[in-house]
């Protein structure tokens, strides 16, 4: 009788562990990142609170990451410029001005007080061209 009780607790404590890791695992965020880049859909994997820590962006089925770095404002100490490359440059093949556009968007969107500098080979696309005079 002993044995059957055991038995029905390490039967109890599997189908816990197994129902805790299946939702550790849908949770990763690593896993939204690399569905979405599967998916040739937008997803940012950041971390906000860590300033060491660089983030990786999936758009359009292209790999980006963006390294941060601190600096100071009036009031405290931001995120100002950050410095993104293509993990893959040879995969830009098809990538737009407004691509970068929507991407610098969504950054600013948590950054708001950064500079975002793209890197080679990005950066020979001409992401801010000077303002014509209308004259």
């Amino acid at each position: 009788m002993l044995m059957i009780i055991l038995l029905r607790i390490l039967l109890l404590a599997a189908i816990v562990l197994i129902i805790y890791t299946t939702i550790q695992f849908m949770m990763n965020p690593r896993r939204k990142l690399d569905k979405a880049h599967e998916q040739r859909d937008y997803y940012m994997l950041d971390d906000a609170d860590n300033i060491k820590q660089n983030f990786l962006i999936t758009y359009k089925g292209m790999m980006f990451e963006g390294e941060k770095y601190l600096g100071t404002t009036d009031d405290s100490f931001e995120v100002l410029t950050i410095y993104v490359s293509a993990c893959q440059p040879e995969k830009l093949k098809g990538l737009e001005r407004n691509d970068l556009y929507f991407m610098e968007e969504k950054i600013l969107q948590r950054y708001p007080f950064t500079k975002i500098e793209w890197k080679y080979p990005i950066n020979r696309l001409n992401v801010h061209p000077f303002p014509e005079d209308d004259q």
